[in-house]
């Protein structure tokens, strides 16, 4: 997944003024996740809601 400097920096200058290099990575992953998921629904790679509904019904049926 690639990303932008300037998507990345605004996001950085929403981070707090002191921060750990553990919340620094987990901000980032977070960050990556988001991103490949607007990435996945401006190509409408998505799951609509009666779809992903019956996806869980099927999964509760088959592990319940």
């Amino acid at each position: 997944m690639i990303i932008t400097k300037e998507k990345l920096k605004k996001h950085i200058d929403d981070f707090p003024d002191e921060i750990s290099i553990e919340e620094v990575i987990e901000r980032l992953i977070f960050i990556e996740k988001l991103e490949e998921r607007l990435q996945q629904s401006d190509k409408n790679e998505t799951v609509d809601e009666d779809q992903l509904k019956s996806e869980i019904q099927q999964w509760f049926t088959l592990n319940g």
